[in-house]
């Protein structure tokens, strides 16, 4: 009797929160004249306002894949795509750099550029063709540098700084470009577990204070077990997604390696090599 009263109240405070991203039967990889190539398909989820989200799996199991067709880099083979209640290819290119900013693992075009300058480029698609910032313009980006928390770095060139540090300006750009939704493709990559576990941190505290929705993929998955709201499992065929407890009650997370290689606690959230 309690937990149903209990399921019933967090339904209805689901129901109140509303959903960003919408994802159903989706299947992402590449197509050609002669075929398509199906990385993953089988996907499912609902990504609510203000949470922190990983996609995690094994290596080549489509997470960027995934995380590009998200952003409308590149076009999906099935399924649908739902941004705030509408289909993503019914938005317009200027429409929708206003609803999702995406970081990929791509290096900056010119590590000259000031951070500031990088950061400024969050900008791009509310200011007019010669880029010349308005007071907003500026205000966001001050707001951006703020919830960062580099205000040290903001005149520094870009090659004068730490991977993490980098990593962090090109967060600062995406919340400069003040989008609901924040997409990142690999944010910790070639840094150790301090910086690891800085960078999610900052942007578990981003989501839940500004309540944008921020979806990244990531290997750290004991980090991201201890710190996201909710988790996305792809596999090849299928995917899992819930919060970090119920995955591991479903004991989702352990066939996600050959068990005679490595096995998953469920009761320290770890994985342990055989």
């Amino acid at each position: 009797m309690i937990k149903n009263r209990i399921k019933k109240i967090e339904n209805i405070k689901k129901e109140q929160q509303h959903i960003a991203l919408q994802v159903t039967n989706l299947s992402v990889g590449y197509s050609s004249k002669k075929q398509q190539i199906v990385i993953s398909k089988d996907i499912n989820f609902d990504l609510l306002q203000g949470e922190l989200t990983a996609i995690v799996g094994i290596n080549g199991i489509g997470k960027s894949t995934l995380l590009r067709t998200l952003g409308n880099v590149q076009p999906k083979l099935s399924g649908t795509i739902y941004i705030d209640n509408l289909l993503l290819e019914s938005y317009k290119p200027e429409l929708l750099a206003s609803k999702i900013s995406v970081v990929l693992t791509e290096k900056i075009a010119s590590k000259n550029l000031t951070a500031l300058e990088v950061i400024a480029l969050g900008r791009q698609p509310y200011t007019n063709w010669i880029g010349t910032l308005t007071t907003t313009d500026k205000q966001k980006i001050t707001e951006a540098i703020s919830l960062v928390q580099i205000e040290e770095l903001q005149h520094k060139k870009c090659y004068e700084l730490s991977d993490g540090q980098l990593q962090k300006v090109m967060i600062a750009r995406a919340l400069a470009q003040d989008t609901s939704i924040i997409l990142l493709d690999e944010p910790t990559s070639h840094l150790d577990l301090y910086h690891k576990a800085t960078i999610l941190k900052l942007l578990k505290n981003i989501a839940h204070k500004t309540k944008k929705t921020i979806l990244f993929t990531t290997h750290e998955i004991e980090v991201a077990l201890q710190l996201c709201d909710k988790i996305l499992i792809l596999d090849k065929n299928t995917s899992y997604f819930n919060t970090p407890a119920a995955l591991i009650a479903a004991k989702k997370f352990d066939a996600l390696f050959p068990k005679d290689t490595i096995t998953f606690n469920p009761e320290s959230g770890s994985f342990k090599v055989v």
